[in-house]
C-alpha cells in the first residue's frame, strides 16, 4: 500500500513538472491524434474535456475509498476503523485511507480544468454564449475542487493555468486568497451557466449553490443569502410526495424514495440541483465498479466474530440479509452520536422521534439483525451482543445502519453486494436551505434561520425548531441528519471552524487554529471513539487539534526544488514554512 502511495506521488510530481532527466522533452515530436493541439480545435473538443471533468465528480463517491468516504471517516459522524490513530497520518503515509492521495487526485482534476481555461481562446467560437458557457463550466469545476482543497489542507498552491514545460517553483497561496479568486470566478460563471441542462451538466443553480458556500467561507453572509435565494426561487422544489421506482410500495416513505439512486436524476425529482451520473448500462469505460455504499458504511455483520449462544459463527455471507445489507466492511464506522443521539429532540429519542430520516422502516437496528447461519442453533433469532467474544467487536461488526441511504442493489446478479451503480447527489435543494439558514444564523437572524431549517425538518416530519434553539451545533446536526454520505463532511466542519476563528467566536482564533478549533472540539464531543481509545490493528484511537487539516504529501514538497510548498502545522516539515502568497499572478 505504501509503495502504491509513493508511485502516485511520483506521478503527481511528474504531472506538475512535466520534466525529464535530460533534454528529450525539448525536442519537437509529431503530434499524436489525441494531443491537445488535435483535440481542442472546436466546440466538440472542449465539450469532451467537460465530460472528463464530470466523470471526476462521479469518482468522488464510487468504488473503494472514494473521496467522500474520507470526509466522513474523519468527522464527528464516523471513524476510520483501520486507522484510528491520526498520529499515524504523516506527510509520508496514510496507511489504509487516502488522506494524502486525495491531494494529488484533486490536483489532477484541476489540471483538466486549467487545460480548458487556458485554451478557451485558441479557436474561433460561433458565439460568445458558446465560449462563455463552456468556460464557465470549467471555472465551476476548478472552484469546486479548490473549495475542497482549502477546507481539507488549508493553504495550498493555486495553479491558474495549464502547465506546459518544466515547473519546480510552486508556492503556497493563502487559503483566503484562493477563496477570493474562486469567488470572483464564480461570480462571472453564474452569469453564463444555463438555467437548465441535461443530468450531470453544471447549471446556474449549481453555480449559485457553490457560490453560496464560497461566500459563507469568505464571511460574506448577505451575499450567501442572495446566492442561496436565487437557487431556492429557481426551477427547484423540495420533494413532498412519494415518487420514483418504489413509489407503489406502501411500506416505504418519501425519504426512502428521495434516497433511491435511480431517482436522483429522474424528471420527477425537483430537488436535485446536481448529481453525478453512473449507470450500469453504460459502456464499461463509462461506468464505475459501483457506489460501494454497503461496503464502505455498513457493519461487518456477516463475519465469524459475530457468535451465537454456543460461541460459534452465527452469520454467513449469503441469503436475503446478505443481499440487503451487503458485504459491509465498516470503513466508515458510524458513531453512536449519528446512530442515536442526534435524533433526540424535545424529549424524543431515536426510538420515539417522528423524524422519517430515523424511522424504523428506514434503518436496520441491532435488534433487527437475525442469525442467518443455517448451522447455528440460533438461526432466525435476533442477534445478542452478549454472545460476542469481545465488546470491541461491536465497533465494526454490529451497529445500526441507515438502510435507506446505503441500500443500492447490484445490477449484476453475480456480483458481490457492495453497492451497485447509481447516480449520487452532489447538490440538492435541501442543502441550499441549510446554507441559507447558516448565513442567517451568522447574522443573528435566528427566526429566519429557523424558518429555513424547518423547511427541511417539516418535510421529514421532525419537530420544528424554534429561533431560540438555533445554534451552529444544531445547524451542523441538521446537516448530518439530512446530508449523511452526501456532503463533504470534514470540509464543511473545517469551513465553519475558519469562520469562527476569523470572527473570534467561541474563543477561537486564526493565530491558534492548529491548537484550538471548532472541528476538533466537536469531534471530541460527539465521537467517543477517541475518548474510549478504541484499539484495532495496533492503533489506539487518537486525534489532536492540528488534525483539523490533513498533511501535504512530503513527496510533493520535496519534488518542488525551486519553490516552497508549506506543510501544515503539527506535521514534520512545518518548520520550513514561509509566509503564504496573498496575490495570484
Amino acid at each position: 500500500m505504501k509503495r502504491n502511495i509513493q508511485i502516485l506521488f511520483a506521478l503527481f510530481a511528474l504531472l506538475l513538472t512535466q520534466s525529464s532527466c535530460d533534454n528529450e522533452w525539448l525536442k519537437p515530436k509529431p503530434l499524436s491524434f489525441f494531443s491537445p493541439e488535435n483535440v481542442y480545435v472546436d466546440k466538440a473538443g472542449f465539450e469532451s474535456l467537460l465530460i472528463t471533468m464530470r466523470k471526476d465528480l462521479k469518482n468522488e463517491n464510487t468504488g473503494t475509498m472514494p473521496n467522500l468516504t474520507m470526509e466522513f471517516a474523519s468527522s464527528d459522524l464516523a471513524s476510520p476503523w483501520s486507522q484510528l490513530d491520526f498520529n499515524n497520518l504523516t506527510p509520508n503515509t496514510d496507511q489504509y485511507y487516502r488522506f494524502l492521495n486525495m491531494f494529488t487526485v484533486i490536483y489532477t482534476s484541476i489540471k483538466n480544468c486549467n487545460v480548458l481555461i487556458s485554451r478557451i481562446d485558441d479557436i474561433k467560437w460561433a458565439s460568445e454564449q458558446d465560449r462563455n458557457a463552456i468556460l464557465s463550466e470549467g471555472l465551476w469545476h476548478r472552484a469546486y475542487w479548490y473549495y475542497r482543497l482549502v477546507n481539507l489542507y488549508g493553504d495550498v498552491p493555486f495553479i491558474n493555468e495549464e502547465i506546459q514545460g518544466a515547473k519546480l517553483d510552486f508556492q503556497t497561496h493563502s487559503r483566503w486568497t484562493i477563496l477570493s479568486k474562486i469567488q470572483t470566478d464564480m461570480e462571472y460563471a453564474v452569469q453564463w451557466l444555463p438555467a437548465t441542462a441535461t443530468s450531470g451538466v453544471i447549471t446556474k443553480g449549481a453555480g449559485n449553490h457553490l457560490l453560496a458556500k464560497i461566500y459563507l467561507a469568505n464571511l460574506e453572509f448577505d451575499k450567501a443569502i442572495e446566492a442561496a435565494t436565487k437557487v431556492i426561487t429557481g426551477p427547484y422544489a423540495l420533494m413532498t410526495q412519494r415518487f420514483g421506482i418504489d413509489a407503489a410500495k406502501a411500506n416505504r416513505n418519501l425519504i426512502w424514495d428521495l434516497h433511491r439512486s435511480k431517482n436522483f436524476s429522474s424528471a420527477q425529482n425537483t430537488e436535485t440541483i446536481l448529481a453525478s451520473i453512473d449507470r450500469f448500462e453504460a459502456p464499461p469505460g463509462a461506468r464505475s465498479v459501483g457506489l460501494y455504499t454497503m461496503r464502505m458504511y455498513n457493519a461487518q455483520w456477516f463475519q465469524p466474530q459475530v457468535l451465537d449462544s454456543q460461541g460459534k459463527p452465527g452469520m454467513v455471507a449469503s441469503g436475503p440479509m446478505y443481499d440487503s445489507l451487503g458485504r459491509g466492511n465498516a470503513n466508515i464506522r458510524l458513531t453512536g452520536f449519528y446512530q442515536y443521539d442526534i435524533w433526540s429532540h424535545k424529549g424524543d429519542t431515536w426510538r420515539t422521534t417522528p423524524d422519517l430520516r430515523r424511522s424504523d422502516i428506514n434503518w436496520v437496528d441491532i435488534h433487527e439483525l437475525k442469525y442467518n447461519n443455517p448451522a447455528s442453533v440460533d438461526f432466525g433469532k435476533p442477534l445478542k451482543i452478549a454472545y460476542l467474544a469481545a465488546q470491541v467487536d461491536t465497533f465494526k461488526h454490529v451497529y445500526a445502519m441507515p438502510h435507506y441511504i446505503m441500500y443500492n442493489p447490484m445490477d449484476d446478479p453475480k456480483a458481490q453486494p457492495m453497492g451497485g451503480n447509481g447516480d449520487w447527489y452532489i447538490f440538492r435543494l435541501a442543502e441550499t436551505y441549510l446554507l441559507r439558514a447558516e448565513a442567517y444564523y451568522w447574522k443573528n437572524q435566528l427566526a429566519l434561520a429557523a424558518d429555513d431549517l424547518n423547511k427541511v425538518r417539516n418535510r421529514a416530519k421532525a419537530i420544528p425548531v424554534t429561533a431560540s434553539e438555533v445554534t451552529i451545533d444544531f445547524i451542523m446536526n441538521e446537516r448530518a441528519r439530512e446530508l449523511f454520505a452526501e456532503e463533504p463532511r470534514h470540509a464543511e466542519l473545517v469551513r465553519v471552524s475558519y469562520i469562527m476563528a476569523k470572527g473570534g467566536i467561541g474563543g477561537y482564533s486564526l493565530a491558534g487554529f492548529s491548537q484550538k478549533n471548532f472541528f476538533y472540539d466537536r469531534v471530541m464531543k460527539h465521537n467517543n471513539t477517541y475518548e474510549k481509545k478504541i484499539q484495532l490493528l495496533g492503533n489506539t484511537a487518537s486525534m489532536s487539534p492540528f488534525h483539523v487539516l490533513w498533511p501535504i504529501p512530503s513527496v510533493v514538497i520535496t519534488a518542488n526544488t525551486k519553490g516552497v510548498i508549506n506543510q501544515n502545522i503539527g506535521y514534520d516539515g512545518a518548520d520550513k514554512n514561509i509566509p503564504a502568497l496573498t496575490v495570484i499572478e
